[in-house]
């Protein structure tokens, strides 16, 4: 680890980086990475709290001659996607990330790498160790458990901050400045399973969707990959009643803002025509092979011994592949204002079968609060005709954007000023905090900007180690300009 921080620039943003990488912190499981962070600070002199959900409030004195200059707060989470390739031997609650460098990018070994946000708060605290930038009053807010419930922004309380302004430091895009993003809420579907015996002299097998390239479920929405769960579905929807499956569960996805990479389903198959659905199977992998394109070209479809079970009724099973093929995923609508910005979509994320129930996690965006009421309210009317119970959870709102904030033009002016360029200004299909931070302080003003990262909410997740160099020259540039 001394050897890779040797090699990488600015070291300060990189120590912070590395030493995090070493603490689990999965959505719902950062508390010892958030006490970190709070260690870290308060070793710097810095005066730190925790608020009532666990969120990190840090604030550092102004320099000399600027106290008088506008309260300024860096804002990012501490929590990561956690997500591994199959085969890969990695335990989130327990194992530091193995984090390598591949030229000019930084990389995790068959797991989410975590610069989501964990660039963003080490980015914070090098600010806060920083003895030679000339900032006013600074604050930075450390939310927890942002992946999988927003439950840091949506806890934090109107009174902790005093700040004027609020840098948001988690986007994915050197050069851009978002100054607006989606809202979103979940829907969780479930029905009750009846179990009966297998088939008379059927086997167990398990029927296997993987080799997808997933991504972020806002910004990799509109990309044309593929869903591994619909997949799964649209396969078992052909193949059932030819070969008389008997159905046991599906399983897909680990994230709901995540695209499913992978699926399964523990299938019972006579296996005098294993073979014919072998055959079968791999006329189906290149018929969607071909349909994916460019865009997904790695999809697999196989089929390997399964393990004993009980399958659930045909009626069962029926309603849970029509309600699979019948949930909407993807993009919904693209925005009528703003050149290539998705403005409505559904994510079809995740599906668990236990033994007595099935359930399906699904993530609605969109930047129109109207039109994410409506299609949730259509993927509730989709449910009851299958026969499954529906509840919405987890709302949150939009952040607005404000394209003539004060705040817009000092970071634009920062980054002509260093770089000699303007930045891309634009809006977001994806969650970030400044919606519910922005519900609590409406008088804040907010923009968010980052280095270059590519395939986060995956295990191919990498950094550009020169944009995080240029992200923290537009930070330092930021400060000194309030």
């Amino acid at each position: 680890m001394n050897a890779l921080l040797e090699s990488l620039e600015p070291q300060t943003i990189w120590s912070y980086f590395l030493a995090l990488s070493k603490i689990p912190r999965g959505s719902k499981n950062e508390a010892e990475a958030a006490a970190w962070v709070a260690d870290q600070a308060k070793a710097l002199g810095c005066d730190v709290e925790r608020d009532e959900v666990g969120n990190v409030i840090i604030r550092k004195r102004a320099t000399a001659g600027k106290e008088g200059h506008p309260t300024i707060c860096l804002q990012a989470h501490v929590d990561m996607v956690c997500e591994k390739n199959e085969g890969t031997d990695h335990d989130f609650t327990k194992d530091p990330i193995q984090v390598w460098k591949d030229g000019d990018l930084l990389r995790a070994k068959g797991t989410t790498l975590g610069a989501d946000n964990g660039i963003g708060v080490a980015a914070a605290l090098a600010v806060l160790a920083s003895r030679d930038i000339a900032h006013g009053p600074i604050e930075a807010l450390i939310t927890i458990d942002e992946e999988t419930g927003l439950t840091g922004a949506n806890g934090l309380q109107p009174a902790r901050l005093k700040a004027k302004f609020l840098l948001n430091l988690d986007s994915e895009e050197e050069g851009f400045l978002t100054i607006g993003c989606a809202g979103g809420v979940d829907t969780i579907a479930s029905r009750k399973l009846a179990r009966t015996a297998p088939p008379a002299g059927s086997r167990p097998y398990r029927l296997k969707v993987f080799g997808l390239k997933g991504g972020h479920s806002g910004i990799d929405i509109n990309s044309g990959r593929g869903n591994a769960i619909r997949l799964l579905a649209q396969v078992l929807g052909f193949l059932k009643p030819e070969f008389g499956l008997a159905l046991a569960s599906i399983k897909g996805g680990n994230k709901r803002n995540a695209i499913p990479r992978e699926a399964s389903a523990m299938i019972f198959l006579d296996p005098a025509r294993e073979q014919a659905f072998r055959e079968a199977l791999a006329h189906h992998e290149a018929h969607w092979r071909a349909a994916l394109g460019a865009f997904d070209p790695g999809l697999h479809l196989a089929l390997e011994a399964g393990d004993p079970a009980h399958p659930m009724s045909g009626t069962d099973a029926d309603a849970l592949i029509h309600l699979l093929l019948a949930l909407p995923h993807g993009v919904e609508a693209m925005s009528p204002d703003i050149k290539g910005l998705v403005q409505t979509s559904t994510n079809l994320g995740v599906i668990e079968t236990r033994e007595d129930a099935v359930e399906v996690n699904l993530l609605t965006r969109s930047s129109i609060d109207a039109s994410k009421v409506a299609l949730s309210d259509r993927i509730a009317a989709t449910c009851a005709l299958a026969g499954f119970d529906s509840h919405t959870s987890g709302g949150y709102p939009g952040w607005k954007p404000e394209p003539e904030a004060s705040l817009v033009r000092i970071v634009n002016d920062a980054n002509q000023a260093v770089f000699g360029k303007p930045l891309e200004i634009m809006a977001i299909h994806a969650g970030l905090e400044c919606g519910l931070i922005g519900e609590k302080y409406a008088g804040m003003e907010m923009v968010s900007f980052g280095p270059s990262m590519w395939d986060v909410h995956t295990p191919d997740e990498h950094v550009s180690v020169p944009s995080v160099g240029n992200f923290w020259k537009l930070l330092v540039a930021v400060l000194e300009a309030v």
